[in-house]
């Protein structure tokens, strides 16, 4: 904990208000709690009490000055403003991204390389019915967008089962240079094309009814699995009209 900018902390916490009559249990006091339920896998609100209880001069040494409780934990985690943990986090993503800086994760290049995902968390639908999914089932959706020198989350958004993976490049903020690597749900030639004039670029698998052009091949290496390397236009009329710029076609056979 003490890599941990405790200033940074305290101005996210000033900004939003977080310790407005708070007596005892403090913002700082529920992120170390939960920071320890998370690097030790705690399970649930009375196993992070017990360990947390189990060793109290232990937890006064390392700041916790509040009384650790279910209900306490359970109303802060319910009532503080997200927004206070969200900032601190973008905070220690931008110190984690230096440490990271020069890396080398097999690939030589001068870009920054952000793969983009989802995954679908599914939820009891009797205790979350809001987690509204399919009749019989809730679930949650998390978007990650993850630096790939370091392996470094940079965003994340937490949505309904419901929502479509594609719906995410509309909140991302693109970065100039940048390249991201997505696959076929991404496929959206009106959110790509935003990409390319944002003078960031995207690789991403084509579908398997995938109409185009070829205008013309480049010279390719075939000892390396690579099969063609074409310049295209896209064929279909509304996809020209949402992206009307060439693209980059490669076809690489993997032998494994």
């Amino acid at each position: 904990m003490d890599y941990l900018p405790a200033y940074e902390f305290r101005q996210c916490v000033e900004q939003y208000s977080g310790n407005y009559k708070i007596k005892s249990f403090s913002c700082w006091d529920q992120f170390l709690s939960m920071a320890f339920a998370q690097l030790t896998y705690r399970e649930s609100l009375r196993d992070i009490q017990a360990c947390l209880r189990a060793a109290k001069q232990k937890t006064y040494h390392m700041g916790i000055r509040g009384k650790i409780s279910r209900n306490t934990l359970a109303r802060a985690n319910q009532t503080r403003d997200w927004r206070i943990y969200a900032n601190f986090a973008q905070t220690l993503i931008k110190k984690a991204r230096l440490l990271y800086a020069g890396d080398s994760f097999g690939i030589e290049l001068e870009q920054t390389i952000y793969a983009l995902d989802a995954t679908t968390i599914d939820l009891c639908l009797s205790l979350f019915p809001w987690a509204a999914f399919r009749k019989r089932k809730g679930a949650v959706k998390l978007h990650m967008l993850l630096d790939l020198r370091g392996n470094i989350p940079t965003v994340a958004f937490i949505t309904s089962g419901k929502v479509h993976e594609v719906n995410i490049l509309d909140k991302l903020s693109i970065e100039a240079g940048a390249i991201y690597i997505m696959d076929r749900g991404y496929l959206d030639f009106t959110r790509l094309y935003r990409i390319h004039q944002s003078a960031a670029y995207f690789v991403t698998r084509a579908k398997s009814n995938f109409s185009f052009q070829r205008l013309y091949s480049q010279k390719i290496d075939k000892a390396a699995g690579i099969k063609c390397d074409q310049v295209i236009t896209l064929h279909v009329y509304y996809s020209k009209k949402d992206y009307p710029e060439r693209l980059r076609r490669i076809a690489y056979y993997d032998e494994k």
